[in-house]
Order: C-alpha cells, then structure tokens, then sequence
C-alpha cells in the first residue's frame, strides 16, 4: 500500500510524493488483495490487532459505546492507500462512512468489487492525498496503514495527512520501525527467508522510528501521540498488539479543536 496518487498506475516521477515503481509493484499482485494465503496474507494476519487500535482509539476519543455492534456510526473515516480495501470494509462495518484512496486504479478496481459483492457503500477513489487536500476534505478519522515507509517524503506526507483531519478528530498511523531488529525479521525473515512477501517490498532506510512519526506528526499540529506495537508468536502463527514497538508499530494522534 502506497501514499495516494492521481487516476493511473504509472505516474510521472515527481509528480506526487510519491515513488512510482512502488505503485506499479503493488499494482502487478493486486489480484491478490483478498486473498489471505497469497502475497498479501501478512496484511490479512494483522488486520485484527491493526483495526481493534483504532476502534479502541476511535471509541474513547469520541465517547462510544465500545459494546455496540456499529460504534463508528455517524463519523467519517479517509482510508489512504487503501489497497483492496482489508481496512476500509471492517470500518464500513464498523459503522463509519468511509472514503478510500490508492494510486493504483487496478487496487481501486479490485476493492469495489469486493465492496459491492459485500453490500458495502464505500467511496473508492483513485487520486492523491493532496487532491483530497486541494477539494478541502476533512474527515473524523484518517487512517494512514503500512504507507509512510513507501513514501519519499514522510514528514511532508504526515503534514498533508493531518490537513484531512477534522479539528477534533483523530489520526492513526501504522508503520515499521528503523531499527536492526525490524530489518532482520521485516526484511530478511519475512522477505528472503519465509517469503511471506515479494523480495524489495520494503526499504529499511524507509522505515520511520517512533521518534521520527512523532515529530513529524507534531510539527503537522497533531497531539497526544500514544503507541502500540504489533508482534508475531511464531508458535501460534498470530500476531497481537503488544507494548514492543521494536518492528511493526501504530500511532494514535489527535488534531486540537483550535487548530
């Protein structure tokens, strides 16, 4: 999943912040999206302990009822670079109305369909963040998964990120920490060992650390960041949220009311 680009899957360079040989590589599996044995199956295997922070996050910013079937209901959410649409279903679900982007028209083709085989109303569009910026869109929630390591510019993507934040909303970002330890199982492990992903996926020099996603995100006006990290237990084969954010990790950030 990449940062969102305009309506084709080969986009000029420069045109964006964003690399378009990342576009075309995700653009060439995206038949693959809902499948989870296939290349994206290590999306599908954290897509539970990645959306069960932002419902928990989301509920106790707003004050809903975490019990209830639908607690995102009445709030927008932006899923940028939505891929095949493993995030912005469960939110639809979730109650919310969402809005998803990706630069790659065939990710966009193949998450409509799905979504309308579902019965799900979702606002699938190929175009950039700064398109959405430029039309003036804010949104309650924005969610920003497995992007900011694709990206060229990060800090000036989590600024245009946190213009689509509504005053008083609330932003969730998750991505892989520049550390040793995240190469060895994001990269060498997860790529060249078991080949749960295609070789080149990642760039470690493209990580972001915590401390990195947490400036970025306050020079952008965003506050309170809270971290979680995601692990996997080989043993049980699942992954979980967990307080080791040595790897994969999210954060939660709120956009103040005054801003």
């Amino acid at each position: 999943m990449t940062a969102a680009s305009r309506q084709h899957d080969d986009p000029t360079p420069g045109s964006a912040n964003l690399d378009p040989e990342e576009v075309r590589r995700f653009s060439e599996i995206a038949s693959e999206w809902w499948d989870p044995n296939g290349k994206f199956r290590p999306l599908h295997q954290i897509g539970p302990p990645r959306l069960s922070f932002i419902r928990d996050q989301a509920v106790a910013h707003f004050g809903r009822d975490a019990k209830i079937l639908k607690p995102l209901s009445g709030l927008t959410a932006l899923d940028i670079g939505c891929g095949g649409g493993l995030v912005a279903e469960p939110l639809t679900r979730m109650g919310a109305t969402v809005t998803a982007i990706d630069p790659s028209e065939r990710n966009i083709a193949i998450a409509k369909s799905h979504a309308d085989a579902q019965g799900l109303a979702i606002d699938y569009r190929p175009v950039r963040v700064e398109d959405l910026v430029a039309e003036g869109r804010t949104f309650d929630i924005v969610a920003c998964l497995e992007v900011v390591e694709h990206v060229p510019d990060p800090e000036k993507f989590i600024s245009e990120c946190a213009t689509l934040v509504r005053p008083g909303g609330l932003a969730v970002f998750s991505t892989l920490n520049r550390t040793l330890k995240a190469w060895a199982l994001a990269i060498v492990g997860a790529e060249y060992v078991l080949g749960w992903l295609p070789r080149g996926t990642h760039q470690w020099d493209r990580f972001v650390t915590t401390d990195e996603l947490r400036r970025y995100a306050e020079t952008a006006g965003l506050t309170d960041p809270q971290f979680e990290g995601i692990t996997y237990t080989p043993l049980r084969d699942v992954w979980a949220r967990n307080p080791d954010t040595d790897v994969n990790y999210l954060m939660s950030v709120k956009k103040p009311l005054a801003a």
